[in-house]
């Protein structure tokens, strides 16, 4: 069973030994039962960036957010249930003009955050070249 500290653990070790992470900070974490919680990391990341995620894991369903932003969103990916007509729903993205897409996200905290890791670093490449 996956629990809050073993889930929270394991996404602190991603985020920092990730290239692009500043600093990982643990701001909220509620614990509602041993399989029900939720957390949300905020990351400061090269050249004034944020990322946020938050996970809420229900008997083990997943809600998530990740949001790369500066003083704006810029973009985000999450699985609140609307966009329906899209054929990854209710999983989706929030590109940097505000337009809905298909996300590849599956719900898998541990591989969408490494997937959302390489698209964050892709869009942040476009400002160094």
């Amino acid at each position: 069973m996956i629990t809050l500290p073993v889930l929270l653990g394991r996404f602190m070790s991603v985020l920092q030994a990730h290239p692009l992470c500043q600093q990982a900070q643990i701001i909220e974490t509620k614990e509602f039962s041993p399989d029900r919680f939720l957390f949300k990391i905020r990351i400061i990341l090269t050249r004034g960036y944020k990322f946020q995620i938050r996970i809420y894991y229900n008997q083990g369903h997943v809600d998530y957010a990740y949001q790369l932003f500066t003083n704006v969103p810029l973009l985000r990916w999450d699985n609140k249930e609307e966009f329906n007509y899209l054929d990854t729903y209710p999983h989706h993205h929030h590109d940097e003009q505000g337009y809905i897409k298909p996300s590849p996200l599956t719900g898998n905290p541990l591989e969408d955050v490494e997937v959302v890791l390489q698209k964050v670093e892709l869009f942040l490449s476009k400002f160094t070249e």
